[in-house]
């Protein structure tokens, strides 16, 4: 008994799970993270997300700056030690002081002013234009708070270490101005991200704005400088101090504060890089998944607009064109169901112009039975109702069977077998629509009996108008002979008559034995009698 081996997946198969992976996450993650939580959350929930993750990312990011400044303080510049008698007061009451001032400050600044500007998307107020503006400004302002914070430690601290020891300053100033710059970096892109779902409301009302914020280039030159190009600058300071006082520093000490700085240099450029990277990527990484969901043909997704830069006209942009898409779906939809699929899709393929080309088409014609003495003894509303109902059934067989109505004529249709699409056995298949559709009027719509002609033979098909105003039509002895095969119909058993020469070119013997031949009738308008064909059965339900 052999095994059932499974064959490896392909790189194709890898593909496709991976993109339904990252379709399935951003569908449910709209803001390009699972932490900002849905697209269709209400304000309580959003203002309780909001405020916690704000909080506590700008906490961890001041307190990592806040670590790095100590130890380079104590453990890694070079020069004079903080921990001696005369700064117990500094290190232990003044340092920690305003630490806890400061956060404090920051913390009771950020929640007034935070309520003040985000009222309206958390409790359901009208946005206006100061107010949105005001909102997609908040992680600079926040950032800007955090700069002053530090700022004030650079000159409380400087003066208080620099007045016990003048050559503390340098190394005081430095350590701050370091961590400070790394923190402010990391507290804008973070904040930023907090924001987005705030972000998304605010851009998603009002006028399109140009832009909201820096772009991307010069938000990435900024951010590296920040991250990376202060760092490397403190590394040449130091090496610039070992310079100019080679007595003070021992090569011990120069290595360890190169080794400390350079670590610190990579882990915090490593860190911006990262966040910049990902505030990047994340408008792009949702627009790609929305644009694989429209490759499947889903017209109606819709990325979520939370990026104030380019990304964010990008953004925009995607949903603009998916909306243009969902419009041409719905204007070839109509323009389908106006003057059919099939000469929609050649119209929509190809150059449109007057004219026409000789084509052998089957042609239907079907006609209700005493129309007027209908709309005479019944309500309007009813007759439109009814032939509703009628049209519904000769359309569904007339695609059924591959064909196409081109054109309602009050209570009567047209049918074209054969044209604008080529249908080899295109005889054998009107043939098959007349006799479906006569069983499931005669069924369904007993109320409207009808006449039911078909012919067939060489015809024009083609643009018939002005440059103007044109459809597409077929006209030619068929449809002529069609029409009057229609009305010796509603005198005939069965209700249905053919022209013996479609009979006789359809292909299908299975077909050929529901009909028979009848007589030769001389039809209204014509030299020649005609050889006309009618149902076997008389067009009895089988």
């Amino acid at each position: 008994m052999s095994e059932q081996q499974t064959s490896p997946p392909t790189m194709a198969d890898r593909l496709r799970m991976a993109r339904k992976s990252e379709d399935r996450v951003m569908r449910e993650s709209p803001f390009g993270s699972w932490l900002l939580g849905s697209g269709d959350q209400d304000g309580g929930k959003l203002r309780i997300r909001v405020r916690w993750l704000l909080g506590g990312l700008l906490a961890i990011a001041n307190i990592v700056g806040a670590t790095v400044a100590i130890l380079l303080v104590t453990l890694v510049m070079p020069g004079p030690p903080v921990f001696t008698d005369e700064l117990v007061l500094v290190n232990f009451v003044a340092v920690p002081a305003y630490i806890v001032v400061s956060w404090a400050c920051i913390n009771i600044w950020a929640v007034i002013r935070g309520l003040r500007v985000l009222h309206w998307a958390t409790d359901g107020g009208q946005l206006d234009e100061h107010q949105r503006r005001a909102t997609l400004r908040l992680p600079a302002e926040f950032t800007i708070m955090q700069a002053l914070a530090w700022l004030g430690g650079l000159i409380v601290f400087s003066l208080l270490y620099g007045l016990a020891n003048p050559d503390l300053l340098l190394k005081i100033a430095f350590s701050i101005v370091l961590s400070g710059t790394v923190t402010c970096a990391n507290a804008y892109l973070l904040s930023e991200f907090a924001l987005r779902p705030i972000a998304a409301r605010a851009l998603s009302t009002g006028p399109r704005l140009r832009r909201l914020s820096v772009g991307v280039t010069l938000r990435t030159l900024l951010f590296w400088a920040m991250g990376t190009a202060v760092p490397v600058l403190g590394l040449m300071l130091v090496a610039l101090l070992a310079l100019l006082r080679v007595e003070d520093v021992s090569r011990f000490d120069f290595a360890v504060t190169v080794l400390v700085l350079g670590a610190i240099t990579l882990a915090g450029g490593f860190g911006v890089t990262l966040l910049t990277t990902r505030a990047t990527t994340a408008p792009i990484r949702t627009v790609r998944a929305a644009l694989a969901r429209v490759e499947r043909g889903d017209f109606d997704t819709e990325v979520v607009v939370f990026d104030g830069t380019e990304l964010g006209r990008l953004q925009t942009g995607f949903n603009d064109m998916v909306a243009g898409l969902r419009e041409r779906e719905r204007v070839k939809d109509i323009f389908g169901r106006l003057v059919g699929e099939d000469v929609a899709e050649v119209a929509m393929s190809q150059q449109v112009e007057l004219g026409g080309e000789l084509r052998d088409v089957a042609v239907l014609f079907v006609d209700v039975v005493g129309s007027t003495a209908i709309a005479a003894t019944r309500p309007p509303t009813e007759v439109v109702e009814l032939l509703n109902r009628f049209f519904a059934v000769v359309v569904d067989e007339v695609h059924a069977h591959d064909g196409f109505v081109n054109k309602f004529q009050g209570d009567a249709a047209l049918a074209i077998f054969g044209a604008p699409t080529e249908l080899p056995d295109a005889e054998c298949m009107a043939l098959k629509a007349a006799r479906r559709m006569n069983e499931r009027l005669r069924a369904e719509v007993p109320e409207f009996p009808a006449g039911i002609g078909v012919s067939a033979g060489p015809a024009v098909a083609g643009n018939v108008g002005a440059e103007t105003r044109f459809e597409y039509t077929v006209i030619g002895d068929p449809v002529n002979e069609a029409a009057r095969l229609t009305e010796l119909a509603k005198s005939v058993r069965g209700n249905v008559a053919a022209s013996m020469r479609v009979l006789e070119r359809a292909c299908d013997d299975d077909e050929r034995k529901h009909w028979r031949e009848y007589k030769r009738v001389p039809l209204r308008g014509r030299t020649e009698h005609t050889r006309v064909a009618v149902l076997a059965d008389g067009g009895r339900r089988r």
